[in-house]
């Protein structure tokens, strides 16, 4: 946890919130098993209100797990065209920026605050990911903060980059 926090502020972003969990199962598969998680909440305080980096980490008995996230809101669904076309411009963007040789999941929310609602107005999020790998959280705290401080950088050239900025719920 220290070393994924010591890169993401190595870069300038502030950390916001931190959430620590214990998590015991008791009944099921994994009866007796439990897990401890982190989640680390970051934001720029000179930057865009519309991003934050999310991340999260867990430790189970078989061994450290996590990722880093650029969380960005997006335009209402009824401004941010097809979801699927949002989607692939999206997933170009990633895939041009974020690091190679990692799992770089992406993710694309629609969310209603009530039923009822026009589906035009659902709230859009965009959360851009990179697995943390076994092999470098096992390489040490040093592989660890570099691979944060290098995916921090890719998550910045997201937020400049005119293909996100065409979907971002921009501050202005």
């Amino acid at each position: 946890m220290e070393a994924v926090r010591a890169g993401v502020e190595s870069a300038g972003w502030e950390l916001s919130g931190l959430q620590k969990t214990t998590s015991h199962q008791f009944e099921g598969r994994w009866e007796g098993e439990s897990t401890r998680s982190a989640y680390l909440f970051f934001h720029l305080s000179s930057g865009p209100d519309h991003a934050a980096i999310d991340v999260y980490l867990d430790e189970t008995s078989q061994g450290l797990t996590g990722n880093l996230a650029l969380v960005v809101d997006l335009r209402p669904l009824g401004q941010l065209g097809s979801p699927g076309e949002a989607l692939r411009a999206l997933g170009a963007l990633s895939g041009a920026t974020l690091p190679e040789g990692f799992r770089t999941p992406l993710t694309l929310r629609l969310r209603l605050e009530d039923r009822g609602e026009d589906p035009a107005d659902a709230e859009a999020e965009a959360r851009f990911k990179l697995r943390i790998p076994g092999r470098t959280i096992r390489s040490g705290p040093a592989a660890v903060r570099a691979l944060a401080a290098a995916t921090v950088g890719a998550f910045e050239s997201i937020l400049v980059d005119p293909g996100l900025l065409r979907y971002a719920a921009t501050d202005s």
